[in-house]
C-alpha cells in the first residue's frame, strides 16, 4: 500500500526514472565491506556530475561530497546513507538481481544511496539555502563499523558538521509513511564468545575427563537468567546465544565447546551491567562443573539515539512530505543495531525509517529476496531535500 503524500518534489517525480535506473545498477552490483569500490566510483562519478566538491578514501571506500547554499554562511549538516551489500545469496531472479554470487542488497543500501544522490542532485540544481551540506556515503555497516572508522579517520574534523542525520527504509510500514522519535532507536550491538575449557575423555568413561559439553549447556541455561533476573522488566536487552560448537566424533568427550552469541541494549548502564554478569555467570558455571572458561565481549556498535530538537526538526520536515498523520512519532525502537550510531555519538542528530511497504512473506531485511521497493525513491529523496530547507533555512 503507498499513502497518498501532499508534496513530493517536482524534480523528484519527473526524475524517478531515472533514480530508479541508479537504485537497479547498485542492486546489481553488490559489494560488501570496505570492498565497495566499484560502489564508491559509481557515487563519486554521480556527485562530480552534479558540481559538488567530492572527496574519496575515508575508511577505505567512503565518498563525501559537500555543497554550500547559494543564501549565506550558515548551519552545517551531515547526511548520511550506507554502501556496502550482505553475503547472502539473491533469490529474487529479477532482471537486475545481483550479478555476483553470494553477495546482495537485501538491506535497501541500494535504496539509501540513491535517495541520497537524487537529494544531492536536486539540491545542486538549485541550492537555496543558508549554510552547508555534506552528502556522506558510509563504507561498512554490516558489522563491520565502517562509521566508527569515519569517525576514528577525522570525518567530523575535516567536516565540522554541527547536526547529521540517517534513513533507513523499513518493510511492514506503508510507503508514504515515516517513524521518528527523540531517545533510543535501536540499540547496541555485543558480540560473545565463551569458549569451556574441560579434559577430554572417552565417551565410555566420562568420569576421567571433564566435560565442556555437557558444562556448555549449564551455561546456556544461566546466561537467560541474566536478563531475566538483573534487568528491570520495563526495560529491554536480550542475550542470544547464536552457535554453539564442540567435538569431531561420537565417542570422544572434547577438551573445549564453544557458545557465541549477541547482546542487544539500548541503555549504557544495562549493557555495563549485563557484561559484569555475563562473565561472573560463565565462570562461576564452569567452575562448578571442574572447568575453566574464557570470554570474549567485543563491544560493536552502541545504541542509535536521537536527539530531541533534530529529531523536532526531522518530523517537521517529514511533515511537509508525507502529512503529519503519516508519522509515528513513537515507533517501538528496534534491538536490530546500527552503526550510525557512532555519529550520533559524536554529534546531535536523528535516525528516521521510510516505510517500504508490505513484506509480503519474504521482503523482510536480510533475506533472500528482499529487494528495497523504488515506489519510496521519490519519498526519501523529498525527505532530504526538506530536511536541508527545515534545518538550513535562512
Amino acid at each position: 500500500m503507498t499513502v497518498n503524500a501532499p508534496a513530493l518534489h517536482p524534480r523528484a517525480t519527473e526524475l524517478v526514472d531515472e533514480f530508479t535506473a541508479w537504485r537497479h545498477h547498485l542492486h546489481a552490483h553488490p559489494e560488501t565491506a570496505f570492498e565497495e569500490n566499484l560502489t564508491s566510483a559509481f557515487v563519486a562519478e554521480k556527485l562530480k556530475s552534479f558540481g559538488l566538491e567530492v572527496a574519496t578514501g575515508m575508511a577505505k571506500t567512503g565518498v563525501i561530497a559537500t555543497l554550500k547554499g547559494n543564501k549565506g554562511d550558515g548551519k552545517r549538516i551531515g547526511l548520511r546513507a550506507d554502501m556496502d551489500a550482505l553475503d547472502i545469496h539473491e533469490t529474487t531472479n529479477l532482471p537486475y538481481a545481483s550479478k555476483y554470487p553470494g553477495k546482495m542488497h537485501a538491506c535497501g543500501h541500494d535504496g539509501h544511496m540513491t535517495m541520497l544522490l537524487g537529494a544531492a542532485k536536486i539540491l545542486a540544481e538549485n541550492p537555496d539555502f543558508a549554510g552547508t551540506v555534506d552528502f556522506i556515503f558510509q563504507p561498512a555497516e554490516e558489522n563491520e563499523g565502517g562509521g566508527r572508522e569515519m569517525v576514528n579517520e577525522g570525518l567530523f574534523d575535516q567536516y565540522p558538521c554541527d547536526a547529521v542525520y540517517g534513513m533507513h527504509n523499513w518493510p511492514g510500514r506503508d510507503v508514504g509513511t515515516m517513524a521518528m522519535k527523540p531517545g533510543p532507536m535501536m540499540a547496541s550491538y555485543d558480540v560473545i564468545e565463551i569458549v569451556v575449557e574441560g579434559k577430554g575423555s572417552h565417551a565410555a568413561m566420562p568420569h576421567l575427563g571433564r566435560d565442556p559439553i555437557t558444562t556448555a549447556g549449564q551455561v546456556l541455561l544461566a546466561l537467560q537468567a541474566i536478563v531475566s533476573r538483573n534487568v528491570n522488566p520495563q526495560q529491554s536487552a536480550v542475550i542470544s546465544p547464536t552457535q554453539i560448537f564442540g567435538g569431531d566424533t561420537w565417542n570422544v568427550i572434547p577438551d573445549t565447546a564453544t557458545i557465541r552469541g549477541t547482546v542487544r541494549t539500548f541503555d549504557p548502564a544495562i549493557q555495563d551491567m549485563i557484561e559484569e554478569r555475563l562473565k561472573t555467570v560463565v565462570h562461576s558455571t564452569a567452575a562448578a562443573f571442574d572447568c575453566q572458561a574464557k570470554v570474549s565481549y567485543q563491544r560493536r556498535y552502541p545504541a542509535t539515539i536521537n536527539t530531541e530538537a533534530e529529531t523536532g526538526i526531522a518530523q517537521a520536515a517529514a511533515a511537509k512530505v508525507v502529512g503529519a498523520q503519516n508519522i509515528d512519532t513513537d515507533p517501538e525502537s528496534s534491538m536490530a543495531s546500527e552503526d550510525f550510531a557512532f555519529m550520533l555519538n559524536e554529534k546531535p542528530g536523528s535516525y528516521v525509517w521510510l516505510g517500504n511497504g508490505p513484506t509480503d512473506g519474504n521482503c523482510m531485511l536480510h533475506n533472500a529476496a528482499y529487494n528495497f521497493n523504488d515506489d519510496a525513491i521519490a519519498y526519501g529523496v523529498t525527505y532530504w531535500v526538506a530536511l536541508v530547507h527545515e534545518h538550513l533555512s535562512a
